[in-house]
């Protein structure tokens, strides 16, 4: 038996498909922790988690037409260094209590890596999004060089000073929750292991499953629950290009932040959570905003998008479920009814779309989610690396 630490941000879409790895490890016989957020990781993981409580900064509020390097640069300096230093003292108490043969540490949660090469543990990352695979910065040398110089001031900290790699990458083992079919051409990496995503079932809750009409098309639009501040306009323009399709398509939509100044009806049905997974199996297209966790479980399941990205990494996320020729992007800010109805009828009635979804949603499956990633981190727990720090 193993022990694995898994250490992991107040982010959903982050701590979901380790959830499904962990469950799958613990059925194989080993022990799990986590490093988190208490209520936030039993609410996903259940309550029986074993939680190692660690600080995280306040809630994250940013100026909502803020997009491009300015939300890059906001996101690294306000969340992603903050969170590093805020959870490290807890991840270490962590580390030195549980004692894992492995720490498992999420791509944006630096508090894990650098823990982990300052006490000498052997460490994997877990990449749950395919944006981090892309050429992002390319363009953007001065960004790239001032997030650099910002690593490395955290690793004075509370890393290993004497090492220069990038800590969002294991140099000896990186599970991508993705695949190539929908990352694209990624670089020549031996230690990042594609295992596309890890899907766990999930309640379907209360929802009233017979509103749904099997003679029309059903759509699910979601936005995610980091996105309640801005999404207003465009759930409503989604809501009128539905109901303009009301004869042959239905919409729910998901609105958890209550910003959707309309009612349901028999083409829009309105809810302020939704079981999107029981849902994706009966959906035949989704409108996101190229969140990884909803393109990931849509094309899991083979369904076609609408991608709107708003910030962060959803701009990379959407350019390549439009380059695997799986959905068709909106402009967040600017698309009204027409074009998300436009965009609406090519997901459904093209297709090439339904095919490319199909594709990637056999090279997700293939890959072997929860299963394959556990295989991985038990080889390692066994044959870990012997270097020199």
């Amino acid at each position: 038996m193993s022990r694995f630490l898994f250490v992991v941000p107040p982010l959903v879409g982050h701590v979901n498909p380790t959830v499904s790895v962990a469950a799958e490890l613990t059925a194989r016989g080993h022990r799990v922790a986590w490093a988190g957020l208490p209520r936030f990781v039993e609410e996903l993981a259940g309550p029986d988690a074993e939680v190692y409580p660690c600080e995280v900064p306040g809630l994250l509020e940013r100026p909502p037409k803020l997009r491009g390097a300015g939300a890059l640069q906001f996101l690294w300096q306000e969340f992603f260094v903050p969170l590093a230093e805020a959870m490290a003292p807890g991840v270490r108490r962590a580390a030195e209590e549980f004692g894992p043969d492995v720490l498992v540490a999420d791509q944006q949660t630096l508090a894990g890596a650098l823990v982990a090469e300052r006490l000498g543990i052997p460490w994997v990352t877990s990449s749950t999004t395919s944006a981090e695979f892309s050429d992002a910065l390319d363009g953007m040398p001065k960004i790239g060089e001032w997030i650099t110089g910002l690593v490395q001031d955290l690793r004075r900290r509370i890393g290993d000073p004497r090492l220069a790699h990038d800590p969002r990458f294991s140099p000896d083992l990186v599970l991508a929750f993705t695949t190539p079919e929908l990352a694209g051409d990624c670089p020549a990496t031996p230690q990042v292991r594609f295992v596309g995503p890890a899907i766990g079932r999930r309640p379907a809750g209360d929802f009233p499953w017979e509103w749904l009409d099997e003679r029309r098309a059903t759509v699910v639009v979601s936005l995610g629950t980091a996105n309640t501040d801005v999404g207003a306009r465009f759930l409503t323009e989604c809501a009128a290009a539905v109901r303009e399709r009301g004869h042959r398509i239905q919409a729910v939509i998901a609105d958890p932040g209550g910003v959707l100044d309309a009612e349901s009806d028999t083409a829009v049905l309105v809810q302020p959570r939704i079981p999107q997974l029981p849902l994706l199996e009966r959906a035949s297209a989704v409108v996101s905003h190229a969140g990884h966790n909803t393109v990931a479980e849509s094309l899991w399941h083979g369904v076609p998008l609408v991608v709107a990205p708003i910030r962060d990494d959803q701009p990379l996320i959407a350019a390549q479920v439009t380059a695997a020729g799986a959905g068709v992007r909106v402009r967040f800010a600017r698309s009204g009814r027409r074009q998300i109805g436009a965009a609406l009828d090519a997901v459904l009635d093209e297709p090439q779309h339904g095919d490319a979804a199909r594709r990637i949603r056999d090279s997700f499956r293939a890959a072997g989610g929860a299963a394959a990633a556990a295989a991985h981190l038990e080889k390692f727990a066994v044959e870990p690396p012997h270097r020199d720090q």
